[in-house]
């Protein structure tokens, strides 16, 4: 029975994928559509108040410039609101100001779409600071990742340096995709019983008689971007665990439908703009088989639990694990989130199995398993040019993708998109593992502990958020650390790949031979795939080695 939720739910997905990736395709189209009768008026009226010509197209650097300023302007103000919060209005629980370090680690957090939250947001928030310094970037940063990826598509079909707009794309997202969409799904959670609301907390007289206080406020807004912007970051420390925030089956359905209706459909769209749909059906494979083995690896293992436990009657995991949900729906989420670079959790990670644990490190550490807001696609596309070009080094023809050459500096701007996301994550470890103070913020010691630190750099670097929990996170040295990981992780890759974009948009088409090799056949999928998994394997099996692997080999004895 608890099989049949999960494949029903992946049916649903299937089913959405190709409607909304059409949408999607006609909410960037710059041609008039019938969507601009509806959405133009707003959007003209957002234009003439910032200041955009609608019209006017950007190339590559000047797509990079938009995009960094208008995130940098929007980190400050966020940052500003956190240090001086207990000023401001709609404090009704007199919450105070967030320390200078994790003030700032809250800020790059929420403006990369990692959502990391060194804090319990039910008692270091005012609802201000939840509205605005934490829902307004939840919608900005998903528009950005779209917004980006976007303009790579218009790069890699363009015939001139064209990779449409900035702000316009940033628009676009947000009127015709996100507040919709959130708007719809927040009233779906509050009909499940997610609150809404700005009175403060609510004093409760329980059965035996004890006096106790419930913490509310705009949790169900929260919740809705939360999810479809692939954001993470929960109103209550527990997440998507707590009974506000995820009350039911049905709301568990929808959150898990909401993180991965647009990254999936992304995919579709993909195919649809360039014209060559087999292509996006392709990569689209790709992505779906890595997330079918990486679901079967967490189901299994919960499944089948510890060993130890077994022997004495116990079977499955079920620590960590909330009792509405169970093993099957825990270990689909968990699958789900750290795939689509989400992040919220409707279950303690730090509780998994050792090999379950190495499912949302693992998936994080590829990084392209369907993937962020448009960030998860890049990533994708990413690993097909490397893949054309190893191929092509293998029957040595020059590489070609999509009837454009892959030459040196295509490959350079790649290799520095993937190498930076292994360097984000194994050099921090490694300081961290050799510094006092940072080990000190380790609750379990030994292969466990190796495992808290590589997933909370892990987590920075992939900007998913999730937390495995049991690291003390919130001292100066995590704050910044991780702060700092998040940034680089999050525009080192945008710059390199935008300039991939604007590259391939100034090179001429080359017709299609006899002997191009094509990258929309089932065995262009199989050899992505295989590459993907040899990358990974050799940048990260040694550190896996010394936290999940070996804690799971260490069960045995």
């Amino acid at each position: 029975m608890e099989l049949i939720q999960v494949v029903i739910t992946l049916l649903i997905v299937l089913l959405l994928v190709k409607p909304v990736g059409a949408y999607l395709v006609k909410v960037y189209d710059y041609e008039t559509t019938g969507l601009d009768r509806v959405f133009g008026p707003v959007e003209r009226f957002i234009y003439r108040l910032i200041g955009v010509k609608e019209k006017e197209s950007m190339g590559w650097k000047k797509y990079v410039f938009a995009m960094l300023l208008s995130n940098f302007v929007m980190m400050i103000l966020l940052y500003i609101i956190f240090r001086i919060q207990k000023f401001l209005p709609l404090n009704p629980d007199k919450i105070d100001n967030m320390p200078p370090a994790l003030a700032f680690n809250t800020a790059a957090s929420f403006i990369t779409n990692t959502n990391w939250q060194a804090y319990s947001g039910e008692n270091s928030l005012s609802y201000l600071s939840q509205m605005i310094a934490i829902t307004f970037p939840m919608f900005t940063s998903a528009a950005t990742g779209f917004a980006v990826a976007i303009a790579f598509i218009r790069g890699l079909r363009a015939r001139q340096n064209n990779l449409g707009n900035f702000y316009v794309d940033l628009v676009r997202s947000l009127t015709r995709v996100f507040l919709p969409l959130s708007f719809i799904v927040a009233l779906f959670l509050v009909f499940q019983g997610v609150p809404q609301t700005l009175h403060g907390a609510a004093d409760a007289t329980t059965l035996e008689g004890a006096k106790q206080t419930i913490t509310r406020g705009p949790v169900a807004s929260l919740e809705s971007i939360k999810h479809l912007g692939t954001n993470g970051g929960g109103y209550f420390g527990t997440n998507s665990a707590h009974p506000f925030e995820n009350p039911t089956p049905l709301s568990n359905l929808m959150e898990i439908l909401c993180m991965m209706l647009l990254p999936t459909a992304l995919v579709y769209a993909f195919g649809v703009m360039i014209k060559n749909k087999r292509q996006g059906w392709s990569v689209f494979a790709a992505m779906g088989i890595m997330f079918l083995v990486f679901l079967s690896v967490v189901f299994i293992a919960e499944y089948n639990g510890t060993p130890a436990l077994n022997g004495l009657g116990v079977h499955g995991n079920m620590e960590g694990k909330e009792v509405r949900f169970g093993i099957s729906e825990s270990s689909l989420f968990t699958a789900v989130t750290t795939a689509v670079t989400t992040g919220s959790v409707n279950n303690m990670h730090e509780s998994l199995t050792p090999m379950g644990g190495l499912v949302p490190l693992g998936e994080m550490m590829l990084n392209n398993v369907f993937g962020g807001k448009g960030v998860g696609l890049l990533n994708g596309l990413l690993y097909v040019i490397l893949t054309v070009f190893i191929c092509g080094l293998m029957v040595g023809r020059t590489p070609e993708f999509l009837g454009k050459k892959i030459e040196s500096k295509e490959v350079k701007l790649a290799s520095i998109a993937l190498l930076i996301h292994p360097v984000l994550i194994l050099v921090p470890t490694a300081i961290a593992l050799i510094t006092h103070g940072a080990i000190s913020s380790i609750l379990n010691p030994g292969y466990h502990g190796v495992s808290e630190v590589l997933y909370a750099f892990t987590s920075g670097a992939a900007n998913n958020g999730s937390a495995f929990g049991g690291l003390t996170a919130n001292t100066n040295f995590y704050n910044i650390a991780i702060g700092l990981v998040m940034l680089f992780g999050r525009y080192i890759s945008i710059i390199a790949m935008l300039a991939i974009a604007g590259s391939f948009a100034t090179k001429k088409m080359v017709a299609a031979t006899t002997g191009t090799f094509r990258t929309d056949t089932p065995l262009f999928t199989g050899i992505l795939v295989v590459i993907i998994a040899v990358i990974g394997a050799l940048t990260f099996f040694p550190a896996l080695a010394l936290g999940p692997i070996a804690e799971h080999l260490g069960m045995f004895h």
